[in-house]
Parts: C-alpha cells; structure tokens; sequence
C-alpha cells in the first residue's frame, strides 16, 4: 500500500492514533461508529488518548464565538440537563446568543483555563465547563469526570472574514479550544520551521481563536519536531522546543522516540515520555506561572497533555 507523505497523512496519522479512526465526515468510523452529521457528535469513549478522543466537525465550529458548538452542548445536556434547556442550545435564538456572548466575555476577561476550572454565573444559572479526577470511591463525581469531551478537528476554519482559512488541527475540552496545530512533514520538503512561519505570517493575532488566552498553546508540528508558542504576536511570536530529552540531555525528538521504539514496548516508552516531559515543561514554561501552575497542579490538564503529545510522537514498530 502506498504511503500517504502529505500533511493531510500526518493530521490523519494523529487523529487516528487519538480518536481510533481518521476524523473524515465523510468516512465510516470502524470502532466508533458512523461519524456525526453537523450539530451531531459521537459518544466518547471511556478512555482517554489511544481512542479516547472524540473528531470533531469542522462545521460545528462556531467562528463568531470560538465554541464547537455541538461538542458543547452535548456536554452541558449530559452534565447539566435542566441548565442546557434552559439555554436554548438547540436553537439558534437570542437566549443561546445571549449565553454564547457572556461565555465569550468571560473568557475574555480571564482565560479559557480559568472559565474551565472554575465556570461562570448566567442570570440564575451556575454553569460548570469541566470536571476534574474525582476521588475514590465518589461515584457522582466519576461519572461527571467520565463525561467530559476532549475533541480533535481537522481542517478547522476559524476566520470570520476570510472564510476559507483553516488550520490543520484544533483541540477542544467540552467544545473550548485550548490548542491548535500547524503541521508539517519533511518528506514533502517541509519542516516545523515551515510551520513556525505559517503562524507568524498567515495567522492573525487579532483573529478570535488567536487571542492571548483564548486557546492555551499553539503548536508547529513536523514527523521530527514540535514547538510550542502560547502568545502569538505575528512575526513578534516566540516558539519554544517542545522536544524531549533522553538521560536529561538536550531536547531531541528524533532520538527520544527511536530509542524508546528500539529498547521498550509501548508501556515503558510511555513512562520514560512522561518523566522526560515532566522535566521539558519544568524548563520552559516556569516563566509562564498560570501554565505551569496548570501543569503541575491540575492532573486534568496534565493528563491531557501528555495524552496529546505522546499520541503525536509515538509510533509502533511494525512486526
């Protein structure tokens, strides 16, 4: 069979490895089902990474309020019933613009981090947009933990204005965006520098999606690399080494990963990963103190991120 070398390989190599099928709307899904219409989503799965991710559509992306607005509501019906009626998700009226508008406001004023820890207050409603790992033994509260939704859309356009822009990747908790992903494979040419440019020259900060705050991280990805930038400022925006050491040397993806491939299996590699990770973010992201703090004190988030990384690095030998 021939290989497909192309960016859209690589998006479909990824989803596959997080989802367990391609995120295409237009293809059938082999263990999750038939993929959703638009304003229709997928039931996820219990775990999370390997198939624990749900793909998104890239229709139910709402450009005016930066929301995956079937993602969301499927959320907030399943968590929060009486409150998800109350606000009219399934209608495009002025109570869920309403809602729409003071979600969007309050992620302006505090961050996406912040409304999915601590949630938000409309009129008469308490809404939360996360649950966090329960504790043992607390049924209710793993049940509410079990239905949260971390969500993978490909080709995501994002731009009210210039309506055929997309990125290659974006990531979504409960409908929120919290990361996005420009990708890159050095087979056509192409490396995470090429990525690193796309975000600073094609991407414009003033856009919603890109606004400080907004989405926690956006990454250039290549089949060798990644980087990270949290801040975009056009060509002003500063991308980090996102790449993992081995025997706390300097960041090297390339020979993490073949190292990990040729001397473990999948289990032991991950834990090696993780360690490594633990040890990148302590290096670089100690300057930025809420993504830090995030990091190392939220096991949601944390999980979540090395979920997404060991899942866009990580590639089973072949027997």
């Amino acid at each position: 069979m021939t290989s497909d070398t192309s960016e859209r390989g690589l998006e479909r190599l990824i989803c596959t490895v997080l989802t367990g099928h391609p995120c295409l709307p237009t293809e059938a899904l082999a263990k999750v089902g038939d993929p959703p219409k638009p304003g229709m989503v997928a039931d996820p799965p219990v775990a999370y990474g390997g198939e624990g991710w749900i793909g998104g559509n890239p229709n139910d992306y709402d450009r005016e309020y930066c929301v995956d607005l079937a993602q969301l509501s499927a959320f907030l019906t399943e968590t929060q019933p009486e409150v998800a009626e109350a606000l009219a998700l399934g209608e495009d009226g002025p109570t869920r613009r309403k809602f729409l508008a003071r979600l969007q406001g309050e992620i302006n004023k505090r961050g996406s981090i912040d409304v999915l820890r601590h949630g938000l207050k409309h009129g008469a409603h308490d809404l939360d947009f996360f649950y966090g790992t329960p504790s043992p033994g607390n049924e209710k509260a793993k049940t509410l933990y079990e239905a949260n939704r971390f969500s993978v859309t490909r080709q995501l356009r994002y731009s009210r204005d210039e309506t055929r822009l997309a990125l290659d990747m974006g990531l979504f908790i409960n409908g929120l965006p919290v990361a996005t992903f420009e990708l890159k494979n050095s087979l056509t040419k192409q490396t995470v520098e090429d990525a690193v440019w796309q975000y600073k020259k094609d991407r414009n900060p003033r856009e919603k999606l890109f606004e400080f705050g907004r989405c926690v991280v956006h990454f250039a990805v290549d089949d060798h690399q990644v980087k990270f930038c949290t801040h975009l400022k056009g060509k002003a925006s500063w991308f980090l080494p996102f790449n993992l050491g081995w025997n706390d040397g300097a960041g090297n993806l390339r020979r993490f990963i073949e190292n990990a491939q040729k001397n473990s299996d999948e289990q032991n590699a991950r834990i090696e990963h993780d360690k490594a990770l633990v040890r990148v973010m302590t290096s670089v992201m100690k300057d930025d103190t809420e993504l830090f703090k995030q990091f190392m004190d939220n096991e949601g988030f944390k999980r979540w991120v090395t979920d997404t990384v060991f899942g866009l690095t990580y590639r089973r030998q072949e027997a």
